[in-house]
């Protein structure tokens, strides 16, 4: 007798209620367990909305409302966003009234309906932890909080999936096809028709999250190599055609939409970001995995893995189908280019990925191994998980004092901002020149110039080809923006240069500077006289000064920007409030 395998039930144990209600229950308590961890991990973060978030709120309300695909109501259609399963989410929860109309049981609707529809996700992730433990465990609902309470621990899963992001999405597309493989692996149901039509049709669904989630298409064929044989190779290449067939069809029909929509075969943000080909040297970014967790974790973890896999079992098959897709969520996580934005934002199915097979190993270990044998392993997982723990309260400190960039702040620091610096010199149209669209794209009245590219095809094309001369030309001979507004601590704002250029003294007036290297500037033949131009200034003052005093390193992010972010109406010299001043 193990000690994860349970005695059978005698006559006396027979439950009254049916067997499906109590496997129901079962299931509800295994995966809801690490979904309220999850959630309760996530109020550490607060009301916190990354600004990429605001992207694909901006395309939501424009496809929602009939505008188009783009990020402002009569912009240029490009498609500045790369998840369009998540964005069809948002569109439909608009449409119900649920999103981006105003409050959800008093909170902003931006803020609640992302975060509940990414903790239903985890909830299915769970749910599909569930499904593999159930295959080859008698105690599955150990297994399964066990590996949902490790995976709702890790920083960078909970503050990704719940940060307005596709993260919980794509996660749960990658995790619910892991599911898939493994139960049909056990049961000798990997080459039917079903399994392989479902197969594709997860990996197309993680494909439309996120563009890295093409490498999923391979998850049924590496999965059915692995147990081929010379009786079963043309089963098994029907298998691996139906499940490519699977995929190709709602990813290829997408592709057709993209090029008759925005003319090209990519999105725009893969050329903004100037993501090339992968190269086998980028594989080396698959130790910052390791770096996150932590040595002593991952060489403990590593050895269980490999004990599990030494004897034959029901357990080594679950743990080796598995590790195809997170093998391949480790594959394109080193293929991406690296993000500024920190916390493995790309990592995110690798988590509970690889806390269901450490799980289950332990599992196959603890069945094999003398009682002396039992208490090393316990001893073991005690010291790595204080040792992962205390590194993860690291990474968690390291957030909370220094959080991407909120959708909030951008609201607040481009939108509202530049809003009012428009009404001050009694600008009814203009443009702003910026990167950190999301925010800007809900609340800007001014059209935006995406100074990133991510929303923007002609700036893109200049990032891709390294262009800096070219793109500086473009700005300033050809755009010629009537605001500007640069980051101190953006990453390429060296490498642009755009401040430096002689054109830009001559041409833009310096309104507000919070930190060397970057401020916001107005056009020269706006002509402000200076009574405007000094009130102009002391607004960017103000609005600098509410943002710093409101900031607390190490504290919850908190939401201040009202219960609907939308464009304020032009009034002249008298700009609407900020919502942080009555918050």
């Amino acid at each position: 007798m193990t000690a994860l395998s349970e005695h059978p039930p005698q006559a006396s144990d027979t439950p009254i209620a049916p067997v499906p209600t109590a496997a129901r229950r079962r299931w509800l308590f295994a995966a809801g367990v690490p979904t309220l961890l999850t959630g309760l991990h996530a109020t550490a973060y607060g009301s916190w909305i990354v600004d990429d978030a605001g992207l694909s709120f901006a395309y939501a309300r424009s496809l929602a409302t009939g505008a188009g695909p783009v990020l402002q109501a009569g912009a240029e259609p490009v498609e500045g966003f790369s998840n369009p399963a998540w964005v069809a989410i948002l569109v439909v929860g608009r449409w119900v009234g649920l999103f981006d109309r105003g409050t959800l049981f008093g909170t902003p609707d931006v803020v609640l309906f992302p975060k509940l529809v990414a903790l239903l996700c985890c909830f299915g992730i769970f749910a599909a932890m569930y499904a593999i433990a159930n295959s080859v465990t008698a105690r599955p609902v150990l297994v399964t909080i066990i590996g949902g309470a490790a995976t709702s621990a890790v920083p960078s899963f909970v503050i990704w999936t719940t940060s307005g992001l596709e993260n919980a999405l794509f996660a749960l597309s990658v995790t619910a096809l892991a599911a898939v493989l493994t139960c049909a692996a056990l049961d000798g149901r990997l080459l039917v028709t079903k399994t392989a039509v479902l197969a594709g049709l997860l990996a197309a669904l993680a494909a439309l999250t996120r563009p890295d989630g093409i490498v999923y298409a391979a998850a049924l064929p590496i999965a059915a190599a692995l147990t081929v044989t010379w009786p079963t190779v043309r089963p098994t290449v029907r298998a691996c055609a139906l499940s490519l067939s699977a995929f190709v069809v709602p990813t290829a029909l997408y592709l057709l939409w993209r090029l008759v929509t925005f003319g090209d075969y990519l999105p725009n943000t893969a050329r903004a970001k100037e993501q090339g080909l992968p190269s086998f040297a980028a594989l080396n970014r698959a130790r910052e995995l390791a770096d996150y967790v932590g040595l002593l974790p991952i060489c403990i973890a590593v050895a269980v893995v490999a004990v599990a896999l030494s004897r034959p079992s029901p357990i080594r098959t679950a743990v080796v189908t598995v590790l195809v897709p997170l093998g391949l969520a480790a594959v394109g996580f080193a293929f991406l280019r690296p993000d500024w934005m920190g916390q493995l934002r790309f990592a995110t199915p690798v988590w509970p990925l690889a806390a269901i097979v450490v799980t289950l190993s332990a599992v196959q270990v603890l069945r094999v191994v003398s009682t002396r044998g039992r208490v090393v392993m316990v001893t073991l997982a005690v010291i790595a998980s204080v040792s992962a723990m205390n590194l993860f309260s690291q990474w968690h400190n390291a957030f909370l004092n220094e959080p991407t960039v909120g959708v909030c702040n951008i609201a607040q620091n481009h939108g509202y901002l530049f809003n009012g610096y428009a009404d001050i010199l009694g600008i009814r149209e203009g443009t702003l020149l910026a990167v950190d669209g999301g925010g800007t794209g809900l609340t800007s009245r001014l059209r935006f110039v995406d100074l990133s590219g991510l929303a923007d095809r002609h700036i893109a094309s200049f990032w891709q080809n390294d262009d800096m001369s070219g793109l500086r030309d473009y700005v300033l001979d050809d755009v010629r923006p009537t605001f500007v507004k640069l980051f101190a601590g953006w990453a390429e704002r060296e490498r642009l240069a755009l401040a430096e250029d002689p054109r830009f003294a001559r041409d833009y007036l310096l309104m507000f500077t919070g930190a060397p290297g970057g401020g916001e500037w107005v056009r020269r033949d706006v002509k402000p006289d200076h009574a405007r131009l000094e009130e102009a200034r002391l607004w960017g003052a103000d609005g600098w000064d509410l943002v710093t005093g409101r900031y607390r390193a190490g504290e919850p992010p908190v939401w201040w920007c009202g219960a609907t972010l939308r464009p304020t109406p032009f009034r002249d010299r008298s700009p609407a409030p900020s919502p942080m001043e009555g918050s």
